[in-house]
């Protein structure tokens, strides 16, 4: 069974909020609103309305969400810049996921490879049948 975190401390941020709205052109994604309020959720005009765009590819393991901010002024704004913020995202993460790869590609350990590696069996990992 694993063991409870401890000294969790998750807290909720006043003077940081956001009030949350979805725009989908229900064919390529959402565009998410975040305007800022204030802790009794009037509207907070001393910071800036935020824009993120949210859509998603088909991979061969299945659908991977891919989430990005658009720098806009309008929702107008964010639907036009939708498009250059979606293939720069899939790009950033098919890059990633590349590196992953190779990561995961370069870190692989054969049996007998490595000389007296803890735990190791000695002879080089072949099978022998007595």
């Amino acid at each position: 069974m694993a063991s409870e975190p401890k000294n969790l401390d998750i807290q909720m941020h006043p003077e940081q909020l956001y009030q949350e709205e979805v725009f989908t052109d229900r064919s390529v994604g959402t565009i998410q609103r975040l305007t800022p309020v204030t802790r009794d959720g009037g509207p907070d005009q001393t910071r800036p309305v935020l824009y993120t765009g949210q859509t998603q590819i088909l991979t061969p393991m299945g659908t991977l969400p891919i989430s990005f901010e658009i720098e806009a002024k309008s929702l107008h704004e964010a639907a036009q810049k939708f498009g250059d913020g979606a293939k720069a995202a899939i790009e950033q993460t098919m890059k990633r996921l590349e590196e992953l790869r190779r990561e995961a590609a370069s870190s692989i350990v054969l049996p007998g490879s490595g000389a007296g590696a803890p735990g190791a069996i000695p002879g080089g990992g072949k099978i022998r049948i007595p």
